[in-house]
């Protein structure tokens, strides 16, 4: 008996040494490159949740840990950062911003036995031909987004000719042809199109595809970028005047990438409470226990992902 109440001792300790150790997330995430903001953000929310969750006693009784990797935006290196946190021993991975690397990544972690949850990654692709039964998505599609955008437009902006400014990767593809397609803007004769690098795009790269819509006399310039591209093209847009030219539509768009754009420039509008909603929210952020101080010092406001689209907004043509 004695032998026996000892075993079952020994086992209970084992079982509450075993409850006790952490579970390991994986953040696969863009840390440099024309994504970074949105990536930080994203470092910044994966902290506060851990702590808060943490606090109340973790999951099932274990405390979770969080290691990251940067992907730089970067497919190949993004299924690198896969293999190395799997390694590791982590049970799940998420993050990321770029959707060409939320679909590349999320294969390797289905040939690992891992989940893969895509924090913003808005191609169709996602959860469409490239959907697997290892991947998620928190954010909306590029359809959903075009529907919205495209329902405003066709109905203020009927008629009109369109611009089409795109990043060359998933997103931006799955984005121009679904916005086209809710506008009626699929001849590309009558609406035509110009793309960017991604990534890796310069500043001469927007530049000329500026160029391009200007000459090209379009009603409405839709901008397919996102993070510091959007930002950059935004203001060569303005240096050129092409905001009192035409109308210019940004199927995404995120309050990190409206104050980089200069809201003293520019009356970003939507139908939603944006500015009181992201206000609220960072406030949370600079304000929660467990951000670390250093971030809190550090890293810009967190992006505002609403599930709407917004247009940077002049006048209306008559």
């Amino acid at each position: 008996m004695k032998r026996i109440a000892l075993l079952a001792a020994g086992l209970g300790l084992c079982l509450a040494a075993e409850a006790a150790d952490p579970i390991t997330l994986g953040l696969n995430y863009p840390r440099t490159g024309s994504y970074k903001e949105e990536g930080l953000s994203q470092m910044r929310g994966a902290l506060l949740a851990i702590d808060e969750i943490n606090a109340r006693g973790g999951v099932l009784g274990r405390p979770l840990q969080l290691s990251s990797r940067n992907s730089a935006s970067r497919p190949e290196k993004s299924v690198a950062n896969v293999d190395r946190l799997a390694d590791e021993g982590v049970a799940m991975l998420f993050g990321g911003v770029s959707s060409a690397v939320a679909i590349a990544a999320s294969k390797r972690a289905r040939e690992r036995g891992l989940l893969y949850f895509g924090t913003i990654t808005y191609s169709n692709d996602t959860t469409g031909k490239d959907g697997h039964r290892y991947m998620f998505r928190e954010c909306n599609s590029a359809w959903m987004s075009a529907r919205v955008l495209g329902q405003y437009l066709n109905k203020t902006m009927p008629n009109k000719r369109y611009f089409y400014l795109t990043a060359d990767y998933t997103w931006g593809h799955t984005s121009e042809s679904s916005l086209r397609q809710a506008t009626g803007t699929t001849d590309q004769s009558q609406h035509p199109g110009a793309r960017t690098p991604f990534p890796g795009a310069r500043l001469s790269d927007f530049r000329a595809a500026l160029q391009q819509a200007e000459q090209s006399g379009a009603d409405v310039l839709a901008l397919v970028l996102y993070g510091e591209d959007m930002v950059r093209a935004m203001r060569i847009a303005d240096d050129m005047g092409l905001n009192k030219k035409m109308q210019i539509a940004v199927p995404n768009l995120s309050m990190t990438m409206v104050e980089a754009a200069g809201p003293e420039h520019h009356a970003w509008r939507t139908g939603y409470r944006t500015l009181d909603l992201a206000r609220a929210g960072n406030r949370r952020f600079r304000a929660g226990q467990g951000v670390r101080e250093e971030l809190r010092r550090a890293l810009p406001d967190p992006p505002l992902q609403l599930r709407c689209s917004r247009l940077h907004h002049r006048p209306p043509m008559g």
